[in-house]
Order: structure tokens, then sequence, then C-alpha cells
């Protein structure tokens, strides 16, 4: 039986009708740029995180960009950065001709590791920018105090409804950056992100920073960028927001009928599983396992129909775009070994108990022979 990565068809029926009428709403209203569908899910979403400000803007990847913006940092700068973790965490810091410093991860959340944090903070130190990886939450409580005074911004692309204490990501460093990417547990119909903070002249520098740097009708004062999310997309995250806190629990307990069915597999010693943290709220936005052999597994589970895939196959710090910053093999040797060992499998909360069962049974069949 082939199961599926993700299939996202799966949580469009249910709420087509809905979303069209979302979608209609703009196109009868020709209001696409910014606008009441905007300002309606920046305060929704504000208030779901439990945070003070919530600036929409076109990705993921620009959110972390106008974060640094923000922050003022630029050539001869430096932001501290994990080295496993997505391409546009260290990416938009090179875009701004700053330097990303790179640290190892945990071996048990795939986070950074706030130990080297402290050890490569210094005077030229704009940002730490902690990611919370596959949906776990970074230990913000140790990168916090390992960044000192330095911002902290939370890179939560992959962690909407992840939480850290009892406080949601996002809402407790300097800056939030969301992806509203199709496939992250709370997904538009194309690009789209989000940059919170609770810092009132932060989020005024955003929402001119979004506008081309904009302060008034053809006034800038700085420089920006075209970061404006479409209402077209923010009419589709206010129909998905209330339905993530079902979503994630879905999530959840699909994760809970792996560990199971691994453990009645007879798996537990070879197959790591992730692991959900106390005070972390793992989301579970991907369920990555370590094994070995992966390569192999990997190809066979595709020979089979069966999705999965790697994040991530190559640690930052080895891409070659970054190789003039002198970094080779054994510099990070958390990450390194993480890079050859993950695996992520389907997880999504409308998966089907079956479908995980097979997922099992062939990594068992794999094992076995």
């Amino acid at each position: 039986m082939p199961v599926p990565m993700l299939d996202l068809t799966r949580q469009y029926k249910p709420l087509r009708e809905e979303m069209r009428q979302a979608l209609d709403r703009v196109c009868d209203s020709q209001r696409f740029i910014l606008g009441p569908e905007v300002d309606a899910f920046e305060a929704e979403a504000a208030a779901a995180l439990g945070v003070g400000h919530a600036v929409g803007v076109t990705s993921g990847t620009d959110a972390l960009l106008a974060a640094l913006m923000a922050l003022g940092v630029g050539p001869g700068d430096q932001v501290v950065v994990p080295t496993f973790t997505f391409f546009a965490t260290a990416g938009v810091v090179t875009r701004l001709g700053a330097t990303p410093v790179f640290v190892d991860i945990d071996p048990v959340d795939f986070c950074m590791n706030p130990r080297q944090v402290r050890e490569r903070v210094g005077p030229r130190t704009r940002a730490v920018m902690p990611v919370h990886l596959f949906g776990q939450a970074a230990d913000l409580g140790g990168v916090v105090e390992a960044a000192g005074r330095v911002p902290v911004i939370e890179d939560c692309a992959q962690s909407w409804g992840a939480e850290y204490g009892g406080r949601q990501a996002g809402a407790i460093g300097a800056m939030g950056a969301f992806s509203f990417f199709p496939s992250k547990n709370l997904g538009c119909f194309g690009d789209g992100g989000l940059i919170t903070t609770s810092d009132a002249e932060l989020a005024g520098r955003l929402r001119e920073l979004r506008m081309h740097g904009q302060s008034g009708p053809y006034q800038h004062p700085v420089v920006g960028g075209n970061f404006r999310i479409d209402a077209l997309q923010a009419a589709v995250l206010r129909v998905k927001l209330p339905h993530v806190p079902a979503w994630i629990e879905g999530r959840r307990a699909n994760a809970e009928r792996y560990r199971q069915l691994f453990a009645d597999a007879g798996l537990d010693g070879t197959v790591i599983l992730p692991e959900a943290l106390a005070g972390r709220g793992h989301t579970f936005n991907q369920y990555v396992v370590r094994v070995p052999r992966r390569d192999e597994l990997r190809a066979f589970l595709s020979g089979r129909g069966i999705g999965c895939a790697v994040y991530y196959p190559l640690p930052l710090h080895l891409q070659p775009c970054f190789a003039s910053l002198g970094h080779g093999e054994g510099d990070f040797p958390v990450a390194e070994k993480a890079s050859r060992e993950v695996l992520a499998l389907p997880v999504f909360p409308e998966l089907e108990a079956s479908e995980q069962e097979e997922v099992v049974s062939a990594i068992a069949e794999f094992y076995a022979n």
C-alpha cells in the first residue's frame, strides 16, 4: 500500500467551501494588498501566539530577513545560527553582508546547543537565531541566557504551536519568524510568513520595511523591501487558524502511535525516535527518526511507494557557498552525524493508522533482511 509523505487534499476537502467563500470575499472586495483581511489575520495570529504585534510578510525567508534588517544587521556584523537547519536561516545573514557564525546542535532535540552559543557570542554579534526544528522548541532559556544582551530572533518556520515553558514559540525572543509554506502545520496556498514581537517600536519598523521602508506616502527614511503578504493568503490562513490545535493533536497522536508500533516491531534499539521533551510542546511538523543505513532504507521505502525525506543531508557549514568561512568535516560532529542518519516519515494529521502500520512494517522488513 503506497503511503504519501504528505497529502494536503485530505486537509482541504472538509474546508473547501469555507475556503472558496474566503477567497470570493477577497475577490469581491478587489483589495489584494494588505487591507482588512491582512489586518484581521495579524490580530488573530497575535492573539493565538500571545504577542503584542504580528506583521504579515511574503515568506518565512523574508520574515527572517526583515527581522535582521529591523535590528540594523549589515556588513561586518555576525549572527549566530545552527548549522543543521534549512538554508534560509544562514542565507539571509549573508544577503545582508553579515557573517553567519555556526554552532552545533543538541543530539536529542536537533536544536542549537546553548553552550556553543555562549562560546561564539562576541563584540560583533548582532543577533542569535535559534531554530525550533521539526516542531520541537529549542532550549530558549539556555539560548537567551547564553546570548546575554544580544537580541534573539526565533526561527519558528517549522514550529507554529510549539511551546517553551508555557509560552508560545515566537513570543519569547525579541522577534519570531514564521513560514506559511503549504507543508507547515499552518500553511497557506503558496508562500507567506509572519514576524511577531511585543516591542511596538520594532513592530513599527517592520511595517515600514515591508513597504520599501516607507513611513508615509512616498517617504522612505530607510531602504526596505516588498515583503507584503497577499490578502488572499491571509484569508486562507484565517480559515485554517482555528483548526491548527486539532491538527497538532493529530500529529501528536500519530507520533505516539509510531512509538507503540516501533516498540511492537522490536525496533527500539535500531530506530531512534524523536522525543517530545517536557515543557517544549513538540508539534511534529516533521517526524524525524535516526536510523543506520539511512540511504539504503530510504531507497527501499521509496521503492515501496512509501513517502520519506531527508532533512537535511548536508549541514550548512559544509555547503559550498560558505566555503570561505573555512569550516571542514569534523568541525560540528553532532550535526554531521545527524545529517547521515535522519529520515522523516509521514506524520500529517489525516494519516491513517493502517498507513502508519505499513510504514513500520516495511522498515521492520528492511532491517530483518
